[in-house]
């Protein structure tokens, strides 16, 4: 696999925010603390582009405002309540309010500090905060809005806690300000003498609140932001150090699961055997909860027989006697119209994604010690503000008695916005009057779990010769659950709400997706149906199924009107950035070269959050690769080389942005070929990883390039989901060409189930007795 490539960054300052002068405040404490007040600069613009001569400008609202700049303007009164601390070994700690999941922000957060304070990046102490309540919208994880949203806040708290240690420093060293040098903590004055940072903590604090000015780094002065950094975790999570909920050793907390129902949201209608099997070794509880049986054990192994043993008779679940046909069918009924019948020529097509996995690596875990009048949670939450206010409802105590500690996930896809776990593990213990550790089942998580919505989503492009005149677009979906709000109570029971949660999803719809062409007239309307089923924003949300579907009849048009498909896209794009990304890809990726027959190159853009993104990718559709023979597995086509170019507006970490763009690329792949599940009679067929058909090693490509962009607007712009949607609509776009058919229903393999069901009763299957037979 090759390795990344950053694009050379000019030397230039760029463009900045207009000032670099911040309010902030040394708060009253032991040691020195600082804390930013600010409102965040409004991002920078792109700069527009000449547009061909066929292209009719069309209305963006994502280009006035779109969801990240809201939630970032959410976060900026809370600002001033999130310190930076300066210690007395001179190590600086920082608890960041958001969860990290793999994504890598402790480490782009840490580097932030180092920047600002010129300390070494291994001397920043990066811990999670724990659900605090007074940042009100300021400690949700989603939509790709940590580095916008504290980019300036740390630094300026940083900055402030610098200024602070240069002035105690100039007392100490009797010399002025400006005639002092920093450099890896230590400060330098006439005649060499220095001091570090951590002898002068205590000096440099403050006896009361004082407000202060800050003056940040100008660009063409960093020295960590924008250099490649490897993660300060990346030793422990090798070797095993690293702590996730499951490695705590919370007193007292013995492992529990839950005997789950057959069907989705089922409930308990009665126990025949809670006796017999509160007598099995190791068994110390057996409760009725309202999401199953629950069981507590002494080890996990004896949960999982426990839960094998249970004899439980069921209610019907949510969605009983429901199919993947049966859902295409509301579906289709509840489609909205695309409007009157086009005047000019015009493409059309429909297009079917069905429901997919929202597991993480890390299956769902919490553990929880309710006791009269406290309780005490530890969970990977990326919404802990609302999960505490829940937790504290549900138990009917005040909130300053219920304790929510937000520990490091193991992934997420959006599937740790939801804290069912943690509200289990609370009602658990809240019964049996004890702690628990408990942990879902894989098989949990893949039929009981969040899953991606099944979707439709229709696409019609009018034109006239080359002038494409409008574009519509009609998705229809499943109701996504959006139930976490914006990250506390309010916004939550507002989503969930019967007369409010469609007009909180076309909010959320309508301000993420972004349209990168000038098409004309611009209509994209969202509709949803109530399925009863448990779903959640997976890793980009809407937008992987919206952009593939726009890229496709993008390529259908193309073809119609005898244009290449890059230089058609090319032809109607908005501006030079994401100009530049699709050029490079199509540069590097050799755009147009000869292939064999069967195998066919694809390319396609998604524009977010004030980033950019292209995707070129190579396919072979060959029956020699397509029907290569796996056990219970399906191979399908695999891609073998893919070109990704990024432009996020201001990298902070360059090999932490190339790693997301790793992983969106798998998803996008995922999500075309083989990543789905199946729902019959009102549950899931799938029931581990080992028969959901992530992307494996026969699908990913040896050969695999990656490209930073130079910085283009000054500030950092959304990364964490970018890549998803552009990768999953080339892989798409190649398909349709290798195949010479266009793809329609995703992902494509989903017609063939190549796996014998486990059975969900009990719901927990039997383990592989012999890993050699599950070996590929």
């Amino acid at each position: 696999m090759n390795g990344a490539h950053r694009e050379p960054q000019p030397t230039a300052d760029g463009p900045t925010p207009g000032r670099r002068r911040f309010l902030g405040y040394i708060l009253a404490a032991p040691t020195l603390v600082a804390a930013a007040e600010l409102l965040p600069a409004p991002p920078a613009s792109a700069a527009t582009a000449d547009t061909a001569t066929a292209a009719v400008p069309s209305a963006d609202l994502t280009e006035i405002v779109d969801l990240n700049d809201l939630m970032t303007l959410a976060t900026a009164p809370t600002a001033g309540l999130i310190t930076v601390q300066v210690n007395q070994d001179g190590t600086v700690s920082f608890a960041l309010p958001r969860a990290e999941v793999g994504q890598g922000i402790t480490t782009s957060t840490a580097m932030l500090i180092a920047e600002e304070l010129d300390v070494p990046l291994e001397q920043v102490r990066i811990t999670l905060a724990d659900a605090r309540p007074e940042l009100v919208f300021n400690q949700l994880t989603g939509a790709s809005n940590t580095t916008l949203a504290t980019y300036t806040p740390v630094r300026v708290a940083a900055a402030i806690a610098r200024a602070r240690l240069l002035a105690a420093a100039a007392t100490e060293l009797g010399a002025a300000v400006d005639e002092l040098a920093v450099e890896a903590g230590v400060i330098t004055g006439p005649g060499g003498r220095n001091v570090a940072f951590g002898d002068l903590a205590v000096k440099a604090a403050a006896v009361r609140t004082q407000r202060v000015t800050a003056d940040l780094k100008a660009p063409g002065q960093f020295t960590v932001i924008g250099t490649p950094r490897s993660r300060l975790d990346a030793l422990d999570a090798v070797t095993g150090r690293k702590k996730f909920a499951m490695d705590l050793a919370v007193p007292g907390a013995a492992p529990t699961m839950v005997c789950r129902p057959p069907t989705l949201n089922g409930t308990v209608r009665s126990v025949a055997n809670t006796a017999a099997v509160l007598a099995m070794p190791g068994v110390t509880d057996v409760t009725v909860i309202p999401t199953g049986v629950a069981v507590r054990a002494r080890t996990f192994g004896q949960c999982i027989d426990a839960v094998r043993a249970l004899k439980v008779s069921w209610r019907p679940g949510t969605a009983e006697g429901k199919s993947d046909q049966s859902v295409l069918k509301e579906l289709e009924a509840a489609e909205l119209p695309m409007g009157p019948p086009p005047l000019t020529p015009s493409v059309e097509a429909k297009f079917t994604f069905h429901f997919r996995g929202n597991s993480a690596l890390e299956t769902n875990c919490a553990i929880a010690d309710v006791r009269p009048g406290s309780a005490e949670i530890w969970a990977s939450l990326k919404s802990p503000i609302v999960a505490k206010q829940a937790i504290a409802a549900k138990l009917g105590l005040p909130l300053g008695a219920v304790t929510v500690h937000v520990i490091q996930g193991g992934g997420s896809f959006g599937r740790k916005l939801f804290f069912d776990a943690a509200l289990e593990a609370v009602e658990i213990s809240r019964k049996t009057g004890k702690p628990v550790k408990l942990m879902w089942h894989r098989a949990d998580d893949t039929r009981q779990g969040r899953a991606h919505p099944m979707a439709t989503s229709r696409v019609r492009i009018d034109h006239l010769g080359d002038a494409v005149l409008g574009y519509r677009q009609r998705h229809t979906s499943v109701s996504t659950d959006l139930g976490h709000g914006f990250g506390e109570i309010v916004t939550a029971l507002a989503a969930r709400l019967p007369v409010a949660d469609l007009g909180f999803s076309e909010t959320f719809f309508v301000l993420s997706q972004s349209m990168p062409y000038d098409f004309g007239t611009d209509s994209r309307l969202l509709n949803e149906t109530d399925g009863g089923f448990n779903t959640g924003s997976m890793r980009n949300v809407y937008s992987p199924d919206v952009t593939c579907a726009r890229e496709l009849v993008i390529d259908k048009l193309a073809s119609k009107t005898g244009k290449d498909p890059y230089r058609f896209r090319r032809a109607f794009l908005k501006d030079e950035r994401t100009r530049a990304v699709l050029d490079k890809v199509a540069s590097a990726g050799r755009w147009g070269r000869a292939m064999p027959s069967g195998t066919a190159q694809g390319i396609a853009l998604h524009s977010e959050y004030h980033s950019v993104s292209a995707v070129l990718v190579e396919i072979d559709c060959r029956p020699e690769t397509v029907n290569r023979p796996i056990r219970d597995g399906v191979t399908g086509p695999r891609v073998t080389r893919a070109v990704c170019a990024v432009d996020v507006g201001l990298t902070v970490n360059p090999r932490g942005l190339e790693a997301q763009m790793m992983g969106c690329l798998m998803d996008g792949i995922a999500q075309t070929l083989t990543s789905s599940l199946h729902l019959r009679d009102g549950y899931f067929l799938e029931a581990s990883w080992d028969n959901y058909f992530y992307t494996r090693q026969w699908n990913t490509p040896p050969e695999l390039e990656i490209f930073v962009m130079p910085t283009s607007t000054g500030t950092p712009g959304g990364a964490g989901e970018l890549g998803v949607a552009a990768s999953m609509a080339a892989v798409a776009c190649a398909y349709g060409r290798a195949t010479g058919t266009m793809p329609t229903a995703f992902p494509i393999n989903h017609g063939t189930l190549s796996f014998v069901p486990m059975p969900t009763v009990p719901p927990i299957p039997q383990s592989p007795t012999d890993g050699l037979d599950h070996a590929h």
